[in-house]
């Protein structure tokens, strides 16, 4: 938009010569401007309509179209629209889309000098009426008039957004509080508290016990649990021992809450969603739950159900790991006692076999033997030295004193023979002894393999027993007295603030929506 200055302009270029004598012919005669505008009815005939078109087909800005709008209204041309402005204009010899075209139209009018001819419009414009003057009261009329005028439109804004507000919030929450006060079915709910604990251990020294029995050691197992008492298998298996469909499906229960008698596993589990809730607390290890059902005592049938379900599952995630504990330590007693006994039964069929209960006492035994038959024989060489250190020796004792030493050191070497060496099919003493401690050091080492599966078999045990997981109650079921849905006042307040929420946002998005077409 361009603001006219509001200082004077002076002539900074000479007007177009005048025809001699002040001539009367349009063509010859500046306008405003300085331009000798061209004369309207010299002008070819062209077809307003087609013209109206070519100018709807440049393309002008809005800005163009308002300032058209501006100079033909300050030429005093009436025109209709924007477009019919620029025709009228350039039929006028005004050209409105021409840069400064707008500043020289809004000029005011120059002063010619002394003696020159009057600067007269062309005959087809016409000068704009002279302001019209009023007086105070009728400004003050028309204050007031626009001062109702702007009342009433307040009024009527009011009016429709206080139809529209009863409209999408007031009957619907009426609507809402009629059922909950009147026709919604009384539900009865039971609460119930438990908490999963771990087994402790006896054998855990001070400083096992400072770690254990935090919530965080079965806090896996509550919300398993969890996880499995809001899961379809529990719905089904409510189902088949309390018959969890036919409570919601009763005629009593009003429509909105009754439960189909065809309705799908789905429906029936969505059903279950809704009035079964259970929470789990991580922060105290506590599970809490809430059965909902039309029945009191029905309600706490069903919550101590699912307790007992929660029983099994709790039972059921320790025990694979506790049999599988406990198998592998009876396997390993097991072929640790089998492998003893076979170790038992190779040393007593050793002994059987060569017919030697103690190898070091057998041993022992002989070398006692050799060493007194070594004793006779040193004493009967001896003897024989004496004989012979005789000048004439009877010859009958020497020869039965060497007699006697030849028959001790046979026997000598027989008893150390029988030690070392094979005597046909026997074997030695020596190879059976070996063959028997072999045996009985296997034995040993089965003996303390044993001993060491038994110790194993207990920890497994112990561990095991540790492992063991099991429900305690912290709050046991009780059937309520009265009905604890639904809650008329607040469910009424909640329907309330939803659908002013609703509304709210509806309004807003219509509104930006509504500022971004019309910019």
């Amino acid at each position: 938009m361009i603001t006219p200055t509001s200082a004077a302009r002076y002539r900074i270029r000479k007007p177009a010569a005048a025809s001699a004598g002040g001539s009367g012919d349009i063509a010859s005669r500046p306008d405003r401007s300085g331009r000798p505008p061209p004369d309207p009815v010299t002008l070819p005939e062209v077809d307003t309509a087609e013209a109206l078109s070519a100018i709807e087909a440049e393309g002008l800005s809005p800005r163009q179209l308002r300032m058209a709008r501006r100079l033909a209204a300050n030429h005093g041309l009436s025109c209709s629209s924007e477009f019919e402005a620029v025709l009228k204009l350039r039929q006028s010899g005004i050209d409105p889309v021409r840069r400064g075209a707008a500043a020289e139209a809004l000029a005011p009018p120059e002063i010619p000098p002394e003696g020159a001819a009057p600067v007269r419009l062309p005959l087809a414009l016409t000068p704009p009426p002279p302001p019209t003057l009023i007086d105070d009261g009728a400004r003050v009329d028309h204050i007031m008039r626009i001062q109702r005028d702007i009342i009433r439109r307040r009024r009527r804004q009011l009016g429709y957004l206080a139809a529209r507000l009863v409209a999408f919030v007031l009957i619907p929450t009426f609507l809402a509080g009629i059922y909950y006060f009147i026709y919604a079915t009384p539900m009865y709910a039971t609460q119930s508290a438990f908490v999963i604990q771990q087994a402790e251990s006896t054998a855990m020294g001070n400083l096992g016990g400072f770690f254990k029995g935090t919530q965080f050691a079965t806090s896996q197992d509550s919300i398993t649990v969890q996880s499995y008492l809001q899961s379809r298998d529990a719905m089904l298996r409510l189902d088949r021992d309390l018959g969890f469909r036919a409570a919601f499906s009763a005629p009593a229960i009003d429509p909105l809450q009754r439960l189909a008698p065809d309705a799908t596993t789905e429906d029936a589990f969505g059903v279950y969603q809704d009035h079964v809730k259970i929470a789990y607390d991580p922060t105290e290890g506590i599970i809490k739950m809430e059965v909902i059902t039309p029945d009191p005592h029905l309600s706490q049938s069903f919550a101590e159900r699912l307790i007992h379900y929660a029983e099994e599952q709790v039972d059921r995630l320790s025990l694979r790991l506790r049999e599988a504990q406990m198998k592998d330590a009876h396997e390993g007693y097991a072929d640790a006692e089998r492998k003893v006994r076979a170790a038992q039964a190779a040393v007593l069929d050793l002994q059987q076999k060569v017919g030697i209960l103690d190898p070091g006492t057998e041993t022992g035994l002989i070398m006692s033997q050799v060493a007194t038959f070594e004793g006779h024989l040193r004493k009967k060489e001896l003897e024989l030295q004496a004989l012979l250190d005789n000048p004439q020796p009877n010859a009958a004792r020497v020869e039965g004193t060497r007699a006697d030493i030849t028959r001790l050191r046979a026997t000598v070497a027989d008893l150390r023979a029988g030690l070392t060496n094979d005597q046909g099919e026997n074997a030695s003493l020596a190879a059976v002894t070996g063959q028997l401690r072999i045996a009985e050091g296997e034995l040993t080492s089965r003996q303390l393999m044993l001993a060491q599966a038994l110790q194993q078999m207990e920890t497994a045990r112990i561990e095991a027993n540790r492992q063991t997981r099991y429900l305690s109650m912290g709050v046991s079921p009780i059937a309520p007295d009265a009905a604890t849905y639904p809650r008329a006042l607040e469910n009424t307040a909640l329907a309330l603030l939803i659908f002013s929420g609703i509304y709210l946002m509806l309004s807003l998005t219509a509104a930006i929506l509504r500022e971004q077409v019309s910019t």
